[in-house]
């Protein structure tokens, strides 16, 4: 049973990491409820260590992805509107062209909404790039935390078989 449950959160625990990276996962979550699952099931100070620990870094890295990239967009005034315009048109445009279509649909949704708000097509550029940065340091920095989760989670398994 442990090594069936520890294969299950191994999987959990790569979707989660790929999630924090493609938007339509729920990255950070999945890898919280994967420590869980592991942590219910071994139990012990070893499955709890892991989990709590892998709660804070997940934890951790959600709370400094939403500060980090609210706080650069609203230094720019770019609305959230305008980056929900783009997560969808890049989830369609995932449907539409496989492999690029995500990135290249939100960049265009992104850009799209900061041309209809803006009226200019160089600022809108300009806002566009810095809410994209904002957007992919968040992601780096989420996909940062969740990978030192599943490094102590390896740990945690090592220590338990």
């Amino acid at each position: 049973m442990d090594i069936l449950v520890s294969v299950i959160t191994g999987v959990l625990l790569v979707i989660g990491a790929l999630g924090t990276i493609f938007p339509i996962l729920p990255g950070s979550i999945l890898v919280i409820i994967g420590l869980l699952i592991w942590a219910i099931v071994i139990g012990g100070p070893v499955g709890w260590t892991v989990f709590g620990i892998g709660l804070l870094l997940s934890g951790s890295g959600m709370a400094a992805s939403a500060l980090l990239t609210g706080k650069r967009l609203k230094q720019r005034e770019i609305p959230n509107r305008s980056i929900l315009t783009g997560a969808v048109v890049g989830i369609v445009g995932a449907f539409v062209i496989p492999v690029v279509g995500l990135l290249l649909g939100f960049v265009l949704g992104l850009y799209a909404s900061e041309w209809y708000r803006l009226r200019d097509p160089k600022q809108a550029w300009d806002a566009s790039v810095v809410a994209m940065k904002s957007v992919g340091l968040g992601m780096l920095i989420e996909f940062a935390c969740a990978g030192t989760a599943i490094a102590v989670w390896l740990v945690g398994l090592f220590l338990h078989f």
